[in-house]
């Protein structure tokens, strides 16, 4: 079975928005065994999108819409599928009655405007969960259907996985049971990952269950996908297993989690594993790092606290140190050592780098600071990207080599 992806917006188009619907949605099609091989971006005209809704339908058995479903004039997703399948919108007053009630549980007045919601094609159903005010709906057309969906990330999920999948799966009349499982990599390049698991690759090829394929994700490290069939779900979860062994043999320690798992929360884990704390100074990440650890730690129970002295005066105030070493490898390990001693933590973290100062320009060269028990030690790494990235790529790095350290003890 083959399902396309439409994704509406004129956002898109002009790239204020990045699609990262139409790739989330491509992954779980995936994941099921559906076929996606095209996936269109069209703007918010009407002609286009039904020109671009009947192309897909001529190549796949269904399509999924994603945007357009708003409340707004430029939201006309549901008009161009109403002509697609030849007939007239339809006022629902069940759906207005959710959206009207979404309206006074907030405490608030609807919009007339957002009445227009309540319109769907004649013979379409909307999607019994609907956690916004734009319904997602399926849209019947002889034996192939339409599903739209908001183009809002977290609603769209919803319906995706509690109708559309589960839909899907049930017109393809598949009876195989697909499943993945993501292994988070950070240390090697893409190159060097595909050249560590090249023989176990051509294995597998032959084979053809399972599978492996890389993913990579920028800031977030590179990705190891294990994906495997079977006809139980008990089956495939062990075929995973047991190419999850192999795997994480192979990559060792690069391997730092799994699935929905992030740095941080695994940091935060390995911390309270070993009953340590843990604080940090950002002079480079500027408060990234502390964002990052504290979402997964809210009550301060491993991660104590961070410093973002950005000026030579808050410096020398909260850790007496003089901007004569910030950006240099002793800095990075007199801040580790003053942020252990300030927060009273057993263990201090530190980034900075000459870009931290003005007039400076080697972007990408920073030095990582670790002070625990033991003293104080430095990693240099050089970074690619302009200086956001480098204050991206800079935390993940930091948060690496804490939990590469951690893991020795």
């Amino acid at each position: 079975m083959r399902c396309e992806v439409v994704a509406i917006g004129t956002e898109l188009l002009l790239g204020q928005i990045v699609d990262t619907n139409s790739s989330w949605i491509g992954d779980h099609l995936a994941q099921i065994g559906i076929d996606s091989l095209h996936q269109t971006k069209v703007g918010d005209n009407h002609d286009r999108i039904v020109g671009a809704l009947k192309t897909a339908l001529n190549r796949s058995d269904a399509v999924i819409c994603c945007g357009g479903l708003g409340p707004t004039q430029d939201d006309i997703t549901r008009d161009a599928i109403a002509e697609v399948m030849g007939v007239k919108l339809e006022f629902d007053a069940d759906i207005a009655a959710i959206i009207r009630n979404m309206f006074e549980s907030r405490g608030r007045a609807m919009p007339d405007n957002n009445l227009s919601q309540a319109k769907i094609p004649k013979g379409a159903v909307a999607i019994p969960k609907q956690p916004g005010t734009a319904p997602g709906l399926m849209c019947p057309i002889g034996n192939q259907v339409i599903y739209a969906v908001p183009g809002v990330p977290y609603e769209m999920h919803q319906m995706m996985e509690s109708a559309i999948l589960p839909d899907l799966l049930k017109r393809s009349g598949t009876k195989a049971i697909i499943k993945s499982k993501v292994l988070k990599t950070w240390g090697h390049s893409e190159s060097r990952l595909a050249e560590i698991l090249s023989d176990r690759i051509e294995q597998l090829d032959e084979k053809g269950n399972p599978t492996l394929a890389f993913l990579a994700s920028g800031i977030e490290g590179l990705k190891v996908r294990i994906t495997a069939k079977g006809e139980t779900e008990a089956s495939v979860l062990s075929t995973i297993e047991k190419e999850e062994v192999i795997v994480r043999n192979l990559l060792g320690n690069s391997i730092f989690g799994s699935d929905d798992e992030t740095m941080e929360s695994v940091v935060i884990k390995l911390l309270k594993q070993y009953n340590l704390t843990m604080s940090v100074t950002e002079v480079t990440s500027g408060g990234i790092a502390s964002t990052r650890l504290s979402s997964k730690d809210p009550f301060g129970e491993v991660f104590v606290g961070g410093l973002v002295p950005r000026s030579s005066k808050a410096r020398k105030h909260t850790l007496g140190l003089e901007d004569g070493l910030i950006g240099t490898q002793e800095g990075a390990k007199n801040l580790a050592k003053a942020t252990r001693e300030f927060f009273g933590s057993d263990i201090g973290l530190a980034t900075t780098g000459e870009h931290d100062l003005p007039g400076k320009s080697a972007a990408g060269q920073t030095f990582l600071g670790i002070a625990d028990s033991k003293g104080e030690r430095v990693e240099l790494v050089k970074l690619p990207g302009d200086y956001e990235r480098v204050r991206q790529f800079s935390v993940i790095s930091l948060l690496n080599a804490l939990r590469l350290e951690i893991i020795k003890k």
